[in-house]
């Protein structure tokens, strides 16, 4: 809502923020790519910004469908292509940053709400469809998007995962589950969350083919470990609340990374090697 991407150097604490072009584009999901460029989804300004963080020039590239107003998460490929969801508009997006062309998909469900993403190991990009009770694939070479069914008509998967085993793995935010689907065979097994049906699995990661992910709906939020091998939860509360995490992610180094929405901070989880 402040309209700033912000930089965390974990090593010092240090805080650094880059103000950018359109006011009140809400800057929501966010990548790098591999010169260093930091991407983000433009949520309420219906654009995708790329920010050069040694000079803080800012470029935006707006959407070309005006009904298109809500980019929300996005995602590198391997070839370097940029992916995104709009989750009212129920669009999938492909945008290449050579050329800065956009092209819109629509997803065979009405109103199914695309969010989280996921990248398997032959690049095909995965994402879950919120309003609805599916997970989606787009072929990056042909843009055919297929669509998986979950067995619950309740489930409402939110972020996504994928092992290096291209298993994908997701948060079933209202019915407190996390759930895997096997793309090959379509199977999809579940586990109830350690906190239960009111936890809220929210933001989740793969590391090292261990599934992380937070409860957003306990208090205060955790951090849940599942070891796919023993089919074993761990979990710890967050010290400072957490207050709904909604999105996780990576480090380098292979720890935990935590947005804490409603208590302004970052979350950084050191996993012992």
């Amino acid at each position: 809502m402040n309209n700033v991407l912000g930089r965390l150097d974990p090593k010092t604490g240090r805080i650094t923020e880059y103000p950018l072009k359109t006011p009140h584009s809400g800057p929501h999901g966010l990548d790098e790519d591999k010169d260093g460029n930091i991407w983000y989804t433009g949520n309420t300004g219906a654009l995708i910004g790329k920010l050069d963080p040694k000079t803080g020039a800012v470029t935006e590239y707006k959407m070309p469908d005006p009904d298109v107003k809500d980019p929300h998460t996005l995602i590198f490929d391997r070839s370097g292509i940029l992916w995104f969801v709009a989750q009212n508009a129920n669009r999938v997006g492909r945008l290449d940053p050579k050329t800065g062309e956009i092209k819109l998909l629509t997803p065979p469900t009405p109103k199914a709400r695309p969010y989280g993403m996921a990248v398997n190991s032959k690049g095909t990009v995965f994402f879950v469809e919120f309003g609805t009770h599916k997970v989606g694939s787009v072929d990056p070479k042909t843009l055919e998007i297929r669509e998986y069914l979950l067995p619950d008509p309740a489930s409402r998967p939110r972020r996504i995962a994928i092992t290096s085993d291209d298993i994908v793995w997701y948060s079933d935010f209202p019915r407190g589950y996390l759930g895997r689907l096997d793309p090959a065979t379509g199977k999809v097994t579940e586990w109830l969350s350690p906190s239960g049906p009111k936890s809220e699995p929210y933001g989740i990661s793969a590391i090292n083919d261990i599934i992380w992910y937070s409860e957003s709906g306990s208090t205060p939020n955790t951090i849940v470990r599942f070891d796919p091998k023993t089919e074993k939860f761990q979990s710890w509360a967050i010290p400072g609340g957490g207050n709904i995490v909604r999105n996780t992610s990576v480090t380098r180094d292979g720890d935990f990374v935590l947005a804490n929405s409603l208590v302004n901070a970052v979350t950084l989880v050191k996993i012992s090697k």
